[in-house]
């Protein structure tokens, strides 16, 4: 007998596994030089972005390219790791704008490097903290 189960809206659902997790991911340029000043160059490095995503099984669901910081909102199964796919992110798309603009990284980022090793994540789903903790909090009194 198979038991019914109701579908989360919003989840993704994979073979073995069901998510809904979504991360702001924010990063800088090195020193915050301001890079991407002009549409063109906005447009470029989101297309940059975006192609990087696709390869790697990202979605992205909101992007925002600043004169100096990136911000993203994207989702990915989660086999992937956070780190991984923020390194991959700015590692391709930092290789790929630099051979496009060898002078941007002559005139600005002599140093070779695009990024700030650092960068900023947050999660997101669909409920927030308070909802999740009444939720297990709960668990009992729904099986009685």
């Amino acid at each position: 007998m198979r038991r019914h189960i109701d579908k989360i809206e919003d989840a993704v659902y994979g073979r073995g596994y069901v998510y809904n997790i979504h991360y702001h991911l924010i990063w800088v340029t090195k020193y915050r030089r301001p890079c991407f000043v002009t549409e063109e160059l906005v447009q470029e490095m989101k297309d940059i972005l975006q192609n990087t995503a696709d390869i790697a099984d990202v979605l992205i669901e909101e992007m925002e390219v600043m004169p100096d910081h990136i911000h993203l909102l994207v989702s990915f199964k989660p086999k992937y790791s956070v780190t991984d796919i923020v390194k991959n992110l700015k590692g391709s798309s930092a290789r790929i704008f630099f051979d496009r603009h060898p002078e941007i990284k002559h005139e600005k980022f002599w140093g070779g490097k695009l990024w700030s090793p650092s960068y900023y994540v947050g999660t997101l789903g669909n409920m927030s903290k308070e909802t999740v903790r009444r939720y297990i909090q709960n668990q009992y009194a729904k099986e009685e």
